[in-house]
């Protein structure tokens, strides 16, 4: 025969874009249209339903940036439709490609009840089933108009982002409000011939490819172009036996779930993801009811809790379809956050109060962590998933990687203590599947396992900016469930997958360490003020606390519960992966960094009046110390009179010696040039150079910064070919304060940009102390901070949640050449037997490595970055003042660095009182760390007191409580009891508790509720 397949092809392919889809609407009405344009925010719909309607024209232009307008919709079904489908179908200005980044809106009946969300890939709203004819019908539109920052040349600066600098030209025409008949045969035409057509094209040229195109020109012929509605069923039969041949027994599973993945911010604002979680929510609970075999999954218990605020009358909807097993929450975290970032602390409330709110409103406990699009994921989370009681975890992100292809995709991932996860990436590489013959074919073809597992998950719906699953994705899931030639679909609970998926695959590969994302790195800089807002509040709520538990035990002060829960609610929300990476929009993260001072004062005001509980009336200065570890003679958790402290360490000498200054005390003793650069930092004890023979340290560097796309997101290997060494100086001052000595040196930048630097060193400390202020005025440009140390690094040694991370220096494979920027947090550690140098900072996540090769050997150069510029999405992303606090650490290991990052991140209180206190907590023990106290989160009374131990290494220590207690008990993460003898907290005679930790195994231990007692 001759080779027809192109020409049956493109005969298919063009009459069912322009001849079948056309027709699945037909005869159509217009609707009476009247509008009212809201003049600012949006306002609740039973206030909206009530306003003043004006006449409205389609083709009126609609909508300036961010604004809202309310649509009235009537109108009457024709007699002649009567025992047809009615619908209701609006185009508010819609481009097809864009679902979730342009406008949007969300229809209600004159009851207020929600009926459906319209976007660009979900126009049609149903009226009646099978209409009577004649009947009426009024319904309103809530239409939001959103413009597209994301556009079709992507990463363009744009001032939309933000209400202050978006024109108020209108962004929208509406093309369509009508009425009109919706073809249940044309429309299941159109997705026959879809999904054949995308079936067909990823078969090889053999036996069931030819029949399907056969049946494709045998249907084509039954239709009559001029009647589609009238020859559709008759086209339909001819495609019965190709759609009716079952798949192969080995063909690959696909278990599908209905998702959307609803940025919580991004290129819009947080009160926009409220309405979008709304529009979303409430056309899935609609598809539920159409559909009896979908199941829709939402993450983040921020948004449910949004809903139940701000939309009750969708929440009422979620609940049912919640309570009826269809609408299925997932992730267990109060929403999808970064994981590089955020404390160990915030992940562990991250958990604590997301699986909290399932279990409140819904009775369930998520199972599964999902995270599909967060920009990597600490190593440390498979401990924290497995003590917090998940079995599993989900993301696709790395199949994002820019040079090396992630060997599995379903596979056991090991943390930094050993703790493993059961992991599945999806082979489709997508969480916004259309279910389309590529896609479902290419999740069969690449399938890491499939020699020992048959299965993979496929995310369902438009995503990012919502929409979810589509009607034309569930009639192709049906058609998909055994088609032979095809992967088979079936709708499923992610948990059953895993528990299949456990079941099959006895012995799953194994990862150990980082899922490092090869992209997205500049994500560690981009916004710091965000950055500098989540690190300083995630200090100051665990030292909030600290304080009032000690207040509530000792005092009987009552415990905030309200006000912290809201406080910390607020943090998780702005360690989004949108959000806390720095990649929003300018008005997100302008509410971020107000609310982040909101969070500051209310926390401070926690702190302030437990405190002055504790110390009582009194004119006496008190130190106060919240750190874990001892500060000037303060215990960890305590108070101490000023006046009962041990006498200061010798005040530390500052020497001008030609050009240069000295600064020395007991332990180092650090030369600063002229230029204001470290060219010397040496340990007194073994006279130890930490600097590289002839580098400077402290030497600010100026890149150019413009990655090939994703402009906040990325940073491309190439930056560094192009480097500005800033050494010149305007001034520089030496002085000596309270024993601590002092050089200021101030810089310029460029025309536009300078920065100031304080380099101090305080008595009997190891830690040059840099305090820097930046007035930054550049465009595209990347500042870091180099420190060339005379250290043989084979590993970085990263600061990670509850403990660190290593990394190698070299770039001995593709896998290590792509790290070229890693995260940190409090502090990053090079050594070599016998000598290491830290670095640690307040509020920078980002460095980079190098080895250097010298006559005297190799050495290591590391640089913290500090700022950037670019202009996507946020045109002016981090211009203004910014403040910096990092410290050169000589002579440090692991536990010396670990205090040294502690102590810097939370600072000393001094106020005034009767009396100082013991510490509540007290710790014994190489290398336990406290990282919490409070009390319980079920509001029991009980005190909750979690440790972890952070030098990688088996310790035995002792936690006591200064108070009285009954027997403790070891809990989960979410402060729950855990089976028998997981549970023993092995106690002494004392009532103190032994402890002995595996390498950094974090430990939470739940006492009864002690006794009030004042201090003895």
């Amino acid at each position: 025969m001759h080779d027809d397949i192109p020409l049956t092809v493109g005969r298919a392919t063009r009459v069912l874009k322009e001849r079948i889809w056309p027709a699945v609407h037909g005869p159509s009405v217009p609707l009476t249209v009247a509008w009212h344009e809201l003049d600012g925010e949006p306002i609740p719909p039973a206030e909206a339903l009530g306003l003043s309607y004006t006449p409205y024209e389609v083709g009126i232009p609609w909508g300036a940036a961010w604004s809202t307008t309310w649509f009235r919709l009537t109108g009457q079904v024709p007699q002649a439709w009567a025992g047809q489908r009615v619908e209701l179908v609006v185009d508010l200005g819609f481009d097809p490609n864009m679902p979730g980044f342009q406008c949007e809106g969300l229809v209600y009946r004159p009851d207020c009840s929600p009926v459906k969300s319209l976007n660009p890939r979900n126009q049609w709203v149903m009226v009646a089933e099978s209409a009577t004819g004649g009947e009426t019908m009024e319904l309103f539109v809530e239409a939001a108009a959103n413009p597209v920052l994301l556009d079709y040349h992507p990463f363009l600066p744009t001032d939309e982002g933000d209400l202050a600098t978006a024109s108020p030209r209108k962004l929208y025409t509406t093309r369509r409000m009508d009425l009109a008949v919706f073809s249940e045969q044309v429309f299941g035409l159109a997705l026959d011939f879809e999904v054949l057509l995308e079936l067909q094209a990823e078969l090889p040229d053999g036996p069931r490819r030819m029949k399907i195109l056969q049946a494709l020109d045998d249907s084509l012929d039954r239709l009559d172009l001029q009647r589609v509605v009238d020859t559709a069923a008759e086209a339909r039969e001819a495609l019965v036996a190709v759609l009716s041949s079952p798949a192969e027994p080995s063909a690959h599973a696909i278990a599908a779930i209905g998702h959307a993945h609803i940025d919580s911010a991004w290129l819009w604002p947080v009160r926009e993801t409220i309405r979008k979680v709304a529009r979303t929510s409430s056309s899935m609970v609609e598809l539920i009811g159409a559909d009896p075999q979908f199941r829709f999954g939402m993450s983040s218990a921020q948004q449910y809790a949004w809903l139940k605020q701000h939309r009750p009358e969708v929440y009422t909807q979620v609940k049912q379809a919640v309570a009826d097993g269809r609408f299925i929450p997932l992730g267990g975290m109060w929403v999808e956050s970064d994981t590089v970032m955020p404390s160990g602390e915030s992940l562990v409330r991250q958990f604590l109060y997301g699986q909290r709110f399932f279990e409140a409103e819904f009775g369930i406990r998520c199972k599964g962590v999902w995270l599909p699009d967060s920009f990597g994921y600490s190593p440390a989370l498979p401990q924290l998933m497995r003590r917090a009681g998940f079995e599993w975890f989900f993301t696709q992100k790395i199949s994002w990687n820019q040079v090396n292809k992630f060997p599995h995709h379903t596979f056991m991932w090991e943390g930094i203590d050993g703790s493993r996860v059961l992991t599945h990436f999806p082979s489709m590489d997508t969480y916004n599947s259309q279910l389309s013959g590529m896609e479902v074919a290419k999740a069969a073809r690449q399938f890491k396992e499939n020699r020992v597992a048959s299965t993979s998950i496929a995310p369902v719906g438009w995503g990012d900016g919502g929409g979810g699953t589509t009607r034309e994705m569930a009639g192709k899931a049906a058609r998909l469930a055994d088609l032979e030639g095809s992967a088979t679909v079936t709708w499923q609970h992610p948990d059953d997958f895993f528990a299949q998926t456990r079941a099959e695959l006895t012995q799953p590969p194994v990862w150990v360490g980082e899922l490092y994302l090869e992209l997205h790195r500049a994500t560690l800089t981009s916004q710091h003020r965000t950055k500098q807002g989540n690190r300083s509040t995630e200090h100051l709520l665990v030292e909030a606390e600290l304080w009032s538990a000690t207040a509530a035990v000792r005092q009987g002060l009552p415990y905030p519960y309200d006000e912290l829960d809201e406080l910390w609610q607020q943090v998780l929300l702005h360690q989004f992966h949108d959000i806390l990476p720095g990649t929003s929009i300018a008005w997100v993260h302008r509410e971020a960094v107000a609310e982040y001072e909101r969070v500051r004062r209310a926390a401070e005001t926690l702190i302030e009046r437990a405190q002055a509980s504790l110390v009582g009336n009194g004119d006496r200065e008190i130190q106060l110390n919240a750190a874990p570890f001892a500060r000037q003679g303060v215990p960890a958790g305590g108070a101490i009179a000023t006046a009962d402290r041990p006498e200061p360490a010798q005040a530390t000498e500052v020497i001008r010696d030609g050009e240069s200054y000295l600064l020395r005390n007991d332990l180092v003793a650090i030369t600063i040039s002229s230029q204001g650069l470290i060219t010397s930092a040496v340990d007194r004890a073994s006279g130890r150079e930490a600097i590289a023979a002839g580098q400077e340290a402290n030497l600010l560097q100026l890149h150019q910064d413009f990655p090939n796309m994703w402009d906040a997101w990325d940073v491309d290997r190439y930056y560094r070919n192009r480097v500005t060494d800033l050494r010149d100086v305007d001034s520089i001052e030496v002085s000596t304060d309270n024993g601590v000595a002092q050089v200021v040196v101030e810089r310029a930048i460029s025309a536009e940009s300078r920065v100031r630097q304080e380099l101090s060193l305080a008595p009997a400390s190891r830690v040059l102390q840099i305090q820097q202020t930046t007035d930054w005025h550049e465009t595209e440009k990347f500042l870091k901070v180099a420190f060339p140390l005379d250290v043989r690094a084979e590993h970085t040694i990263a600061e990670t949640q509850f403990g660190y991370h290593k990394r190698v220096t070299h770039t001995n494979t593709s896998w290590e050449a792509a790290k070229f920027e890693c995260s940190m947090h409090r502090f990053l550690l090079v050594e070599e037997p016998g000598f290491g140098v830290a670095l640690i900072n307040d509020s920078t996540y980002g460095y980079d490595v190098t080895r250097d090769s010298t006559p005297d050997g190799v050495t290591t150069c590391v640089r913290l970055s500090l700022l950037r510029a670019p202009r996507f999405p946020d045109p002016q992303t981090d211009q203004g003042t910014h403040t910096h606090r990092y410290g050169l650490v000589v002579g440090a290991g692991v536990a010396e660095a670990t205090e040294a990052g502690a102590l810097l991140n939370t600072s000393a209180r001094h106020i005034t009182g009767d009396h100082g206190f013991d510490p509540l907590v007290s710790i014994a023990g190489d290398g336990i760390v406290v990282s919490s106290v409070k009390l319980a989160a079920d509001r029991s009374g009980d005190l909750v007191v979690r440790v972890y131990e952070s030098l990688g290494k088996r310790t035995e220590g002792e936690l006591t409580l200064a108070c009285r207690h009954d027997a403790p008990a070891v809990v989960s993460l979410l402060e729950e009891p855990l089976p028998e003898p997981e549970n023993r907290a092995d106690t002494d005679a004392t009532g103190g508790v032994r402890l002995s930790l595996t390498p950094f195994e974090v430990r939470t231990v739940r006492f009864p509720r002690p006794e009030p007692h004042q201090r003895g």
